[in-house]
This record gives structure tokens, C-alpha cells and sequence, in this order.
């Protein structure tokens, strides 16, 4: 085993084979090391979370090299089985590929059983392993920008069927009907890791009625169904909801199994600073905007409070019916303030940073995803982007809540600090993958000014600079990511991600921002500057270390 830094709180434990990398997880699963959160396997690999305050990499070293690697027996799990209709495009490129016909290809992958080793990418996509071994194919060269959902497609010796339309690199060879993520059913995805798979062929016959069939992923709204507008006597109604208005909370931890990563606020301390000010848990939804634009309308009276990237705030008090005393008056960021019925709020544009957060007293009363009220652009989980005409009701308090006003920037508020002119550093760990690199490679990481790219978005930064140079040309197997992870595909130009990344990668990680930085990373504009600062060498984690006791 290698035991690889990834971040202050995570560290990628890399084993021999796909076997033995879930045999380990299975122990840390049903045996934690106390300490320790999230598990996410790759191809060989297991991502660690941990509380650094309750637990050391080298303690987590020692426990992982203790654990007994051969009891995993394969094949309980149950068997599922894909119908599919092999028409698709790359059929005949895989056949040419291996040498054989496009029959061959269709006998060989519907003539061994599959078993899900992982998932990741997007909700409901499974890697699924045990084809057989004559099905190894490259990823295409250049990735196709939109794949239909329910294409069934080959990487390597993987096979998969994208749940969703999306990006991606792997080979198709069919598709199938059946629905690969349904939040409607008791378990969303149809696979999860240590079930076994049988693919059919189906091609011009029916599929049979018992499948579930592909449809749009489901998100809050059709789940839930909001309360109709006119039912809605305590809210909030968007007029104009500014360039990206979502709601986020704190994410969604805890199903990775599905495939879905966390999510939640871009700048968390701005979130939870929101909710303090008008009285609200840390953890419940606000309104994050971006670039600020934002007009709503109160329905019913409502404690309101913005914090984050500073903007200008003024309300609106609309005229009496005889057209009289119609007023606007300015209210402090940072600070709550009361919203009386009818009266409208607008939010300007940030002075620094991009992201806003508005908490109402009470939280929106909507049902959530996954026991989130976070929107993930890259999954399509939760609400929908909030547009003009929403109206989102807000739940009222069964009791008093204090408002807490905070003395001056809360510490580790970020958005004020962050100016598209300014260059701002982010302390960055060292690893996973960094002797992937040329030592001038690390070099020109931390030595250079990076700028953020207009193409940046929730998912992560582009960033444009010197192209980063590998030593290491192997396709690097799935493994999982976090957010700051500082990915570099082939054209060396990073991209560091963000709160809606995908859950495993197949590009190699150099280092990623720490966890102190996050919120400020996101907050940084387009045309902004980075320059990393890394907090100390790469190195692997030993169990030999001296551990200083308390």
C-alpha cells in the first residue's frame, strides 16, 4: 500500500488491484478507524476523509495496514440485468480496435457477468468490472461534449451506462431503457457497489415491461410539487433573480455510494454567517447569488440578512393605493433587517468576490433532495436555478429566535478580500499524484501567477498559465477527488475544483487548496489572479512517524 496526501483532511490510500481496493474498503466500512468520515473508492485506490483533530494519517496508516485483505468473497451481491440495443456509434471502432467483428464484441459483452466495483462521475453511474478481459479499450482522444442518457459505453476494462446526458470519453456501444438513477424509487441507483450485473441483447425486440425506463432525472419540484403560488402567504417572490441565484445549504455527505458527491455552498462561512444573523441553525439554505442582480418581493413580514460578498442592499417600500409614500431606503450588508409585506429587496452587484448568500428567518420550506436543499449544476440534483416568478415559502419559527449581528467581518469571511485586480494566494497540500510531474512542473505550479478563465463555473476554475509538464504518460484509473483538488488534463492548463465536482477523476491531481481556503477560492472572479503556497513538501504518510502526545 501507498498512503498519498490529498488534502489537510483526506488522504488516498493506493492498493494493488480493484479487489483488494474494495476488500479494504469493506473492512473501513464495517470497522471505522475512529476519526474517520466518507469513503470513496476508485479503480485501485480509497479516499479518506478524516477529522484531523480526532485522528493522524499515521494512525490511519497503522489501522489500514492491519486490516486482512483476502475475505472479501465476490459474487453475493444481486443480479441485475441491463437490456440492451447495441447500435451504438463506436461499435464498429471497438470491434476494429480488437480485431474482431461487432457480433464478437456484443457475444463477449453479454457473455460474462459484471460486478459494480464503484461509482462516481455523475449520480447512478457505476463502474462495473469483470467483463471479459479481450473488452479493454482506450478512452476516445477527444471526448464527446454530449452523450444520451442511457448510452452503455467501454474505458479500459470497464463498461458503465450514463445515467444522465453528459460529457465523456468512453466508447459507446449500445444503449439500454433502463433507469440508471429514479429518485422516486426507495434506492435511486439502480447499482450500487457489490451488485452484479448481466447485460442482454435486445436488439430489435422489445424491452420487457419490468424494466424501469429511462426518464429526466427528477429534481426537487417533481419530487415535491411547490406549494402553488397563490398558496403561498409567507415568502419570498423573485423578480429578477440576477445572472445564477441557487439554493445551498451545507451539501449532502454520505452517498457516495449513489455516486453523488456533496455539493453545497461555494463560501460555507458565508452561509453559516447568513443564518447567525437572522437566528437560523448554521445549516439550513440560504440564496446564494452570483454577481449579486437580485429583486424579490416579501410576502408577509420577513427577517432578511446578506453576507458574503459585500453588495449593495436597498428596499423598496411600494405606494399606498392613493399612489403616495413610495420610498427606498438603504439597509446594512452584514447586518439583519426586517422586510414588511409587499416590500422589495434589491441586491447590486459585489464591490469584491462574486457570491452572496440571503438568509430569510425560518429557512425556505421546501422538501429536499437527499436531505439537502442544494442545487448540483453538474449532477442535476436539487431545486432548479431560481428564475423570475418563483415564489419560495418560508417557514415560520415555532418559537422566538435571537438574531446574533456579528462584531465587524466575521473571521474567515473571505469575500471582501477578493478583487479581480488582486492577486490572492491559496495554501495548497501537495498530492496525490504530484511525482506524476516534472520537479519544474511543481516549480511553475507555485512560482507562477495563474488567472482565472470566464469558462469557470460551481464545477471548478479553469485556470491559464504555463502548461504543467508530466513524467508519467499512463492513463491514470479513477480515483476519487475533493474539492480544491488541482487537476491537470493532458493540455497542462489546471482546474481546480469546486463544491459540484465529480467524485472520481481520471486526470492526476498535483495538489488542492486547503480545506482554511475553500471559501475563498470560491469567491474568486474571472480574471482574477491565484499564486499557490504550498504548506509543505510531498511526501508519503509512514505509520513510523513519532506521534507528539498530548
Amino acid at each position: 500500500m501507498r498512503f498519498l496526501p490529498v488534502r489537510d483532511d483526506a488522504l488516498l490510500i493506493e492498493l494493488d488491484d480493484l479487489e483488494s481496493t474494495l476488500a479494504l474498503f469493506d473492512s473501513l466500512s464495517s470497522d471505522p478507524v475512529t476519526g474517520t468520515g466518507e469513503l470513496i473508492p476508485g479503480a485501485r485506490t480509497l479516499l479518506v476523509f478524516y477529522r484531523p483533530s480526532a485522528v493522524t494519517p499515521e494512525q490511519i496508516v497503522r489501522a489500514a495496514r492491519s486490516r486482512d485483505l483476502g475475505g472479501r468473497v465476490a459474487g453475493e451481491g444481486t443480479l441485475i440485468e441491463i437490456p440492451v440495443t447495441y447500435d451504438g456509434e463506436d461499435l464498429d471502432e471497438v470491434a476494429d480496435l480488437l480485431g474482431i467483428s461487432a457480433a464478437e464484441v456484443v457475444r463477449l459483452h453479454t457473455g460474462h457477468e459484471y460486478a459494480v466495483g464503484f461509482t462516481g462521475f455523475a449520480p447512478g453511474f457505476a463502474y462495473l468490472s469483470g467483463g471479459h478481459p479481450a473488452l479493454d479499450v482506450p478512452r476516445r482522444s477527444s471526448p464527446r461534449t454530449r452523450i444520451p442518457a442511457g448510452s452503455v459505453a467501454l474505458a479500459g476494462t470497464f463498461s458503465g451506462v450514463y445515467p444522465r446526458e453528459s460529457p465523456g470519453g468512453w466508447q459507446l456501444i449500445g444503449t439500454t431503457e433502463a433507469r440508471m438513477w429514479d429518485l422516486s424509487r426507495d434506492r435511486p441507483a439502480l447499482l450500487l457497489p457489490g451488485d452484479r450485473v448481466r447485460f442482454t441483447d435486445v436488439s430489435g425486440r422489445p424491452v420487457p415491461r419490468s424494466v424501469p425506463r429511462t426518464v429526466p432525472v427528477p429534481t426537487a419540484e417533481t419530487v415535491a410539487g411547490p406549494a402553488a403560488e397563490t398558496e403561498v402567504s409567507h415568502g419570498v417572490e423573485v423578480l429578477t433573480p440576477g445572472l445564477l441565484t441557487l439554493l445551498q445549504d451545507l451539501g449532502r455527505p454520505g452517498y457516495a455510494s449513489m455516486g453523488v458527491s456533496s455539493s453545497g455552498a461555494l463560501d460555507a462561512v458565508s452561509l453559516r454567517e447568513a443564518n447567525r444573523l437572522v437566528g437560523n441553525a448554521t445549516r439550513v439554505a440560504c440564496l446564494e447569488l452570483t454577481f449579486g442582480g437580485l429583486r424579490l418581493r416579501s410576502r408577509g413580514e420577513q427577517v432578511v440578512a446578506v453576507a458574503g460578498a459585500p453588495a449593495p442592499l436597498s428596499v423598496i417600500t411600494p405606494a399606498d393605493a392613493d399612489g403616495r409614500g413610495a420610498r427606498t431606503r438603504s439597509v446594512g450588508f452584514g447586518q439583519p433587517f426586517a422586510l414588511a409585506d409587499g416590500e422589495e429587496l434589491v441586491v447590486g452587484a459585489p464591490t469584491t468576490g462574486i457570491r452572496s448568500y440571503l438568509a430569510v428567518r425560518g429557512g425556505f420550506a421546501l422538501a429536499p433532495v437527499l436531505g439537502s436543499l442544494s442545487t448540483d449544476v453538474l449532477a442535476g440534483l436539487g431545486p432548479d436555478p431560481v428564475i423570475a416568478g418563483t415564489v419560495l415559502p418560508v417557514a415560520v419559527p415555532s418559537r422566538g429566535i435571537a438574531a446574533v449581528a456579528l462584531p465587524g467581518p466575521a473571521a474567515g469571511a473571505v469575500g471582501s478580500a477578493v478583487e479581480t485586480s488582486a492577486e490572492v494566494v491559496l495554501d495548497v497540500v501537495l498530492g496525490p499524484r504530484t511525482d506524476w510531474f516534472s520537479s519544474d512542473a511543481v516549480a511553475s505550479l507555485t512560482g507562477q501567477s495563474w488567472l482565472v478563465s470566464a469558462r469557470s463555473n460551481r464545477v471548478g476554475l479553469r485556470l491559464e498559465g504555463d502548461s504543467l509538464t508530466r513524467v508519467v504518460d499512463a492513463e491514470l484509473p479513477s480515483e476519487g477527488t475533493v474539492s480544491g483538488a488541482i487537476q491537470i488534463p493532458p493540455n497542462g492548463q489546471p482546474v481546480l475544483f469546486l463544491a459540484d465536482h465529480p467524485l472520481t477523476g481520471g486526470y492526476p491531481v498535483i495538489g488542492a487548496v486547503a480545506t482554511h481556503h475553500l471559501p475563498l477560492a470560491g469567491q474568486l472572479p474571472p480574471g482574477a489572479r491565484i499564486r499557490f503556497r504550498p504548506v509543505g513538501p510531498f511526501a508519503e504518510y509512514s505509520a513510523d512517524v513519532t506521534e507528539v502526545q498530548p
